[in-house]
């Protein structure tokens, strides 16, 4: 049942459409300009660097606020749970954005909501994520790129950990089932990126400067 609540409060936050709300204060539907995704990276494209940072910081932030309130909820009565819900609550949180109910199920990628995942999960997953995600970007301006590189990094940190005792208390079956929803994550996180991954392979994807090189 934890689960499913966590899933379900998860949900509810990544609801909460940055990108899209921060587009119609200012008169435009951002799924209809750009690359049509209602996620940071279209942001920066048509807004503008300031405009991104502030979508890419609620998107962090409702992930964020989803594995804290389903942490301080359930986290005392299942201490040996506490990661893997805390990985449902930022999984239903990824789903909303991605796909929320109200927008027909057309939202984002999911990897700024990924992102609040990381900084919440556990401290070593942060560092380790944000130094992948920066060295890649830096050195190639393919947003695209890093953020699958990041994802990549995750399930394998993520199951490195868990076997090296990391989250102390959960027994193999959790540890299993938290690679499983990892897993899940990944492969839906690169299916968003397929047409992302055509283009890096033809050499054709859009390079994002955090410069006013990106507005259109």
């Amino acid at each position: 049942m934890e689960r499913v609540l966590c899933l379900a409060i998860g949900y509810v936050f990544g609801l909460f459409q940055t990108a899209y709300i921060y587009g119609k204060m200012h008169g435009i539907d951002i799924r209809q300009h750009g690359s049509g995704n209602a996620g940071t990276t279209n942001t920066l494209r048509v807004f503008g660097t300031k405009a991104g940072l502030i979508v890419f910081a609620g998107d962090v932030l409702k992930c964020v606020c989803a594995i804290v309130a389903c942490s301080l909820l359930f986290g005392k009565s299942n201490p040996d749970m506490i990661y893997l819900l805390k990985l449902y609550a930022a999984a239903g949180a990824i789903l909303g954005h991605n796909f929320p109910f109200y927008l027909g199920f057309k939202g984002g990628k999911g990897i700024a909501a990924t992102a609040g995942l990381i900084l919440a999960f556990h401290p070593s997953f942060l560092l380790v994520g944000a130094f992948v995600f920066f060295s890649i970007f830096f050195t190639t301006h393919y947003v695209s790129l890093g953020s699958l590189l990041v994802y990549a990094a995750f399930i394998i940190q993520i199951i490195v950990s868990g076997q090296m005792g990391l989250f102390q208390g959960m027994s193999q079956q959790l540890l299993i089932e938290m690679y499983g929803v990892a897993a899940f994550l990944t492969i839906m996180a690169y299916y968003k990126h397929r047409e992302n991954i055509k283009r890096l392979l033809k050499g054709e994807e859009r390079k994002i400067f955090l410069t006013k090189k990106n507005k259109e």
